[in-house]
């Protein structure tokens, strides 16, 4: 890619080529900045199509296809982006790779213009992994913790919470998860309650199919719950056979802009994660989301979620691992159609006020520039 215009390169092998954060925040910013973007993601490892080249404001978007790294199938993913890497990288003012994987891609020549943005705490994450073997976990986590004071020394970090900051040593610019507000919203409705993002044993899927079913029994079907996002491991035969129970509506991945479609006029939002450390200083995106669009949210008890919640008075808090609370304070909502008019209409006052992406995009292109500096 040649321009005189700034020029990143963006990659990932683990994250769908649709993430929020990547392709429906970052990627639309440095455009609009007027950057050249190269986004190397694994289109066919999700089933997508490499999409053409497109000129977008004052940006161009040029997307290359890369091998998808899953479970213990990580190999040929880094191999592969690491050539892509040392081969494009120089043709660009900055490289921005997701994933700590690729922190390995980056050759010794890129690395003071290679930025890592931090989506989580990787090193509590791995205790959760269910491919990687129960005794290994706690030296993964060594490793990782490793890996990070490594990367803080020769690498730009962006951190996507800031919470995130106290694993590092020295100060790092933080790009919170916020999301997109749009500018009008409906009241929630009676009908809809939605889970929305990838879902796993560990964010909820039983919760969220058992939920369901007794939303679905005890309104005798008028109630329907849907689940908008890709599953994963075990969670994947469980909300499928959910689905074909009528218990859950299983849309899939969905494109951003559609999944705020089916957001949008629902009567809550479901965030049932598990109380486990990665999520404990993580603000699960998906309750911004669903104040964003003026649904009230019901969230289990996780730090920052039901600090969120409670503060804006957005939702209601309910126990971890409880269906049945869930599905009362989803029942009481609909039972009081003002009470969950006000929650929503709160959560999107704080979601303009607090969390709106369009306050934060400026200071992750100001952190891009920097890198190009360096």
């Amino acid at each position: 890619m040649t321009s005189q215009r700034p020029s990143v390169l963006v990659v990932t092998v683990v994250h769908h080529p649709q993430d929020a954060r990547i392709r429906h925040r970052q990627v639309p910013a440095l455009l609009a900045a007027g950057w050249d973007v190269t986004y190397a993601a694994p289109f066919r490892g999700y089933d997508l199509p490499v999409p053409p080249d497109a000129t977008h404001g004052a940006g161009r978007l040029h997307c290359v296809d890369v091998p998808r790294a899953t479970g213990r199938r990580r190999l040929r993913a880094l191999r592969d982006a690491r050539r892509l890497v040392r081969g494009l990288g120089r043709a660009h003012d900055v490289v921005l790779v997701h994933d700590p994987e690729l922190l390995l891609a980056v050759p010794r020549s890129l690395r003071p213009r290679a930025v890592w943005d931090v989506h989580e705490d990787t090193a509590a994450a791995v205790v959760a992994k269910p491919w990687l073997p129960r005794p290994a976990r706690a030296v993964a986590a060594g490793l990782v913790r490793r890996a990070e004071r490594w990367a803080e020394r020769r690498l730009t970090l962006l951190l996507a919470e800031y919470g995130y900051r106290k694993r590092f040593t020295r100060e790092h610019v933080v790009v919170p998860n916020t999301v997109p507000v749009p500018a009008d919203a409906p009241v929630p409705g009676t009908d809809r309650a939605v889970y929305l993002g990838s879902i796993t044993l560990e964010r909820g899927a039983l919760e969220v199919v058992e939920t369901g079913r007794l939303l679905r029994e005890r309104t005798a079907g008028a109630l329907t719950t849907h689940v908008v996002g890709p599953a994963h491991g075990p969670a994947e035969a469980l909300v499928r056979e959910a689905h074909e129970r009528g218990d859950v509506h299983w849309h899939g991945f969905v494109p951003n802009d559609r999944a705020g479609e089916l957001l949008d006029g629902a009567l809550a939002g479901l965030s049932l994660l598990q109380d486990l450390p990665n999520y404990r200083h993580s603000m699960p995106t998906k309750v911004l989301e669903y104040m964003a669009h003026g649904v009230p949210v019901v969230t289990t008890p996780l730090p920052l979620a039901r600090d969120v919640v409670t503060t804006a008075g957005s939702g209601v808090v309910v126990p971890f691992a409880d269906p049945a609370a869930a599905a009362d304070a989803v029942l009481a909502l609909r039972a009081a159609p003002g009470r969950a008019a006000d929650l929503g209409a709160a959560g999107r006052r704080a979601a303009r006020e607090r969390y709106d992406w369009a306050t934060v995009s400026d200071d992750f292109v100001a952190a891009l520039r920097g890198a190009a500096r360096r």
